[in-house]
């Protein structure tokens, strides 16, 4: 049995310490392929001489370990990294996904509703229920909202907050909301995983924004290029079923005057002026 005084660091690499999390797609139909992925990150890690453990944390609740200080690498959303993290976490790189329509590094929200019910365009939404994640979620919050704010248009019905992307395409299945925005990647996650997607339709996309990225602690941001090495060298090298479980296509090095413009004051009351904030 390991013992902590057996987790001793090898000649050049840092004690087995810190935290590790890549939790923003990691459904449990593709966990061991998100597994795989963190594997092929650590070994690349360990060879820069970062050591770091063995599984992933897989909290509840991931923001918390956002902040930790001795995070080494996890995923955050570009929301809050632009109006929050910015300048104290360390910016790694931004994963790029197989999505059509994408910039590599890149994605968008869908806008869905169901099949039997879906409006022409954005200005049949005034009367429809909003099904959303999280209200500091750039996919499925910031992104409807600025779209929506942007023309003109309104969604006067109480939004439905649902705690997950997954959750919302759920709520609107069931009727409990008439439209929901998801991440694209999530999406294609939920057309191969999630049944209750097939009941739905993608009636309008937003711009593209920077996509979700991967983070890591202050302390270790003079080492974040050699991190970001790590996970493009592992991603490189992933089998095909992996890669191909997970979306990835490579990494993407964006800068945090990238995700500045996400960081704008959201017209909430404009575009939702049912909603009491």
């Amino acid at each position: 049995m390991e013992t902590p005084r057996d987790r001793r660091a090898t000649p050049g690499t840092a004690p087995m310490t810190g935290a590790v999390s890549l939790p923003m797609y990691d459904w449990p139909e593709i966990r061991d392929a998100t597994d795989a992925l963190w594997a092929a990150i650590r070994r690349q890690l360990t060879v820069s001489g970062i050591a770091a453990p063995r599984a992933l944390d897989r909290r509840d609740d991931p923001e918390p370990l956002w902040t930790a200080p001795d995070l080494i690498l996890s995923q955050t959303c570009g929301f809050p990294y632009a109006n929050r993290l910015a300048g104290k976490v360390g910016l790694v790189g931004t994963p790029a996904y197989a999505v059509t329509g994408a910039e590599p590094g890149h994605y968008f929200s869908v806008l869905v509703a169901r099949k039997d019910e879906c409006p022409r365009d954005l200005s049949g939404l005034a009367n429809r229920r909003f099904a959303f994640n999280m209200a500091h979620s750039q996919s499925g919050f910031a992104a409807p909202v600025r779209l929506l704010a942007t023309g003109g248009f309104q969604s006067r019905p109480q939004p439905l907050e649902t705690g997950a992307h997954r959750a919302s395409i759920r709520a609107v299945a069931q009727r409990k909301a008439d439209w929901a925005a998801i991440d694209v990647v999530t999406w294609q996650l939920a057309r191969r995983h999630e049944p209750a997607a097939e009941e739905l339709v993608v009636f309008a996309t937003t711009p593209q924004t920077p996509a979700l990225p991967l983070i890591t602690s202050a302390g270790l941001a003079d080492r974040a290029c050699t991190i970001a090495n790590a996970v493009e060298k592992a991603i490189a090298g992933l089998e095909a079923e992996v890669r191909d479980a997970v979306f990835l296509t490579g990494l993407a090095r964006f800068t945090p005057a990238d995700y500045a413009p996400l960081a704008d004051i959201l017209p909430v009351r404009q575009a939702f002026p049912g909603r009491a904030d």
